[in-house]
């Protein structure tokens, strides 16, 4: 027999095998293992003759079976997002009396120096703090997800879905990171054994929404979307998810083919997260937020003050803005945010603040936004959209070609990115307004 008639012959095997038992051979062959495993060891083994579960054992059988490991998954992600945004409004709501009067405070100042104070700072910086409460409830969320053992619970719930896309659950380890940057989750890839895994898997993990395009949420859902804030955020987190599966089984299909490795791992025992651990893990995650805001996103909110300032910023947003016109979006300051949103993602929110002043108050910028613009809870989502798939950050762009060592797989995602984001947001927005 040649190649390709042994190849047929393996191909003609797995589809029986999956028609007959349906499950894929490498399950099935795990389960052989094991199950010769488990008949040695109780062979050579003496057991009580009422063997007690353990109290991780009971908490699996639910949390791990079948038909509703993915469902029980989803309820505890969208129960995060909830608990996020209930417990984060009175945080805002202080955080948003503090920039209010600090706004009085220099409202005499005229002059360049008052519109930097109250326009660029205050209006651009400040409005990306607001979100603080958001990023670090999120992280203490998640923190204690993971120190309790589920999130390793949900890596193993997932790797049957991986494996039909052509990846395992080791690659759903660093897009769950993705919830928190792209960055350390492009990086984590390094565990991937196989080649082809690693590289698919950093291919998709900037779809996944970051700590970073939170803010951007929180500031349309608060504005058009009050009552499902948790809903409408959780629905991002959701698309990106989505998306990154359908991009993996197509890139494992046509762009990086061959077989898929293996998946095993030990499952830890269920621990009760203590109040050291998740803080430490919160402050971790949450500082590189902050340094950003106090560095980079200070940097370019006085450098999009200044073009704005000078009369430089108009121009270079309508050049661009008839691109998003279908989208719903075609304004020129909606343009520049997107553009400057290349450099880091929080940015989007401070150059709206440095755009429209008057927005102190909790979703007041997301208002005024809506009403200097004439968007509508539609254009808002189309934009959310936007914000969530297009061109991943500087640095991820960075870390991507360093992890790949090519220039040429960091081009690829910021093309292929570009163009799912235009067209997810014009779908979004030319469906949406057939009702």
């Amino acid at each position: 027999m040649d190649s390709e008639e042994i190849l047929d012959a393996k191909d003609r095997s797995l589809a029986h095998l999956r028609k007959v038992y349906g499950d894929e051979a490498e399950t099935m062959i795990a389960d052989g293992r094991y199950g010769y495993i488990s008949g040695l060891m109780k062979d050579i083994l003496k057991k009580p003759a009422i063997e007690r579960l353990t109290l991780s054992d009971r908490i699996d059988k639910v949390v791990l079976n079948r038909w509703l490991g993915i469902p029980i998954f989803l309820a505890l992600l969208y129960g995060v997002f909830q608990f996020t945004f209930v417990v984060s409004v009175p945080f805002m709501d202080w955080i948003n009396e503090g920039f209010g009067w600090l706004s009085e405070q220099v409202s005499g100042i005229g002059g360049w120096g008052g519109s930097l104070l109250a326009d660029g700072i205050i209006g651009g910086v400040g409005s990306v703090l607001v979100f603080v409460p958001v990023i670090f409830l999120l992280y203490i969320a998640l923190s204690i997800l993971e120190d309790s053992g589920y999130l390793a619970r949900a890596a193993f719930v997932m790797d049957r879905l991986m494996h039909r896309i052509g990846l395992h659950g080791r690659s759903f380890v660093p897009l769950m990171l993705g919830f928190g940057c792209n960055v350390p989750a492009i990086m984590a890839t390094r565990t991937i054994e196989n080649p082809k895994d690693r590289l698919v898997t950093i291919l998709v993990s900037p779809l996944m929404s970051c700590g970073a395009r939170l803010p951007i949420y929180a500031l349309f859902a608060a504005a058009f979307f009050t009552a499902y804030q948790g809903m409408v955020v959780f629905s991002f987190y959701a698309i990106g998810v989505v998306l990154a599966i359908l991009l993996a089984w197509l890139f494992r299909k046509r762009l990086v083919t061959g077989e898929s490795g293996h998946f095993v791992m030990e499952l830890p025992p269920y621990r009760i997260p203590t109040v050291t651990g998740v803080v430490t893990h919160m402050w971790e995650r949450g500082r590189g937020f902050l340094i950003r805001a106090g560095t980079i996103i200070f940097s370019i909110v006085i450098l999009i003050w200044l073009l704005d300032y000078t009369g430089a910023l108009e121009p270079i947003g309508k050049a661009i803005a008839p691109i998003f016109s279908p989208a719903g979006f075609g304004q020129w300051q909606a343009a520049v945010t997107l553009v400057f949103g290349f450099l880091a993602k929080e940015v989007v929110v401070g150059t709206f603040g440095t755009l429209f002043t008057g927005g102190e108050q909790l979703g007041g910028l997301g208002h005024v936004i809506g009403f200097e613009l004439g968007w509508t809870p539609l254009i808002s989502y189309a934009f959310m959209a936007m914000s969530l798939i297009y061109v991943p950050c500087m640095a991820t762009i960075v870390t991507i070609k360093r992890e790949t060592n090519s220039w040429k797989w960091a081009g690829f995602v910021i093309g292929y990115t570009l163009v799912l984001g235009w067209i997810v947001a014009t779908l979004i927005y030319q469906i949406g307004r057939l009702f």
